[in-house]
């Protein structure tokens, strides 16, 4: 019993003595008054909004807006390849991934309108541009479409959809057009009949769809797809259903970009 009580005297004071160097150490380190040089958040934010791609070229400013959820893979080669693709044409850009953060089903319509909402005042055109769809052929120009919108996709160089009508895929339009026509429809949840609807926007606003000339590839070497398959769940593909049975392909002009809530 001896014994152990002093084994654990020895214990505690080695402590003390371990707390007291320590203690003294601290009061020996050197303290400063100088002021934190850590940014206010406030400027950050301002910084990252302002960090677009420094345009030095006169020629009109393009917007990519890319409506993009849980497609990390497909995004990590749409940047660098589209990127590239559109420095080879000396096109000033600028790529705007549109997130949709929530688990509600797909808006590809509102996320094109919000990302419009904030780029209109600062570019010249915009590019409504699927992630998973990238443009192998240099003939494919992303011009200031200036006489209406360029669909750069057409349906007889789009992979999958051939039928006259599509406009779905990439399509171009300067601001201005799109502006006239009140953006796209935000009735449209998951996946499907958005640009049907806004074919027939363009259509009875008067504007012609214009498509690239001249390009002697076809469906199957235009575009890269570079869809990742993933089983789908039984909710997505209801969701699907729904949205097809439950809209009709007539206009809803009573929504678009200016009934999209703007962030705070």
């Amino acid at each position: 019993m001896f014994v152990i009580r002093s084994i654990y005297v020895r214990f505690l004071s080695i402590v003390i003595l371990a707390f007291l160097g320590v203690t003294l150490m601290i009061q020996s380190l050197p303290i400063t008054t100088d002021t934190c040089k850590c940014e206010d958040r406030d400027i950050q934010h301002e910084k990252f909004h302002s960090s677009f791609r420094e345009v030095t070229s006169d020629k009109p400013k393009l917007a990519i807006l890319v409506p993009f959820r849980d497609r990390f893979d497909e995004l990590l080669r749409f940047v660098p390849h589209i990127s590239a693709f559109l420095d080879k044409q000396q096109v000033p850009f600028h790529i705007f991934v549109l997130n949709q953060h929530d688990r509600f089903r797909f808006n590809r319509a509102s996320l094109i309108n919000a990302g419009f909402l904030q780029v209109k005042d600062q570019f010249d055109y915009i590019g409504m541009h699927d992630v998973d769809l990238l443009p192998l052929n240099d003939n494919l120009k992303y011009e200031y479409p200036g006489e209406g919108p360029l669909h750069i996709s057409g349906p007889e160089f789009h992979p999958k959809y051939h039928y006259a009508t599509f406009i779905g895929g990439i399509l171009l339009l300067k601001v201005e057009h799109y502006q006239q026509l009140n953006g796209m429809s935000n009735r449209y949840w998951g996946w499907g009949l958005e640009d049907d609807e806004f074919y027939v926007r363009i259509k009875e606003a008067g504007l012609e769809v214009f498509r690239p000339r001249n390009i002697t590839t076809g469906p199957e070497n235009t575009f890269l797809s570079v869809i990742t398959r993933r089983p789908r769940s039984v909710q997505a593909i209801t969701s699907h259903l729904i949205s097809f049975q439950t809209h009709s392909r007539s206009p809803a002009p009573e929504t678009g970009h200016d009934k999209v809530l703007q962030p705070a």
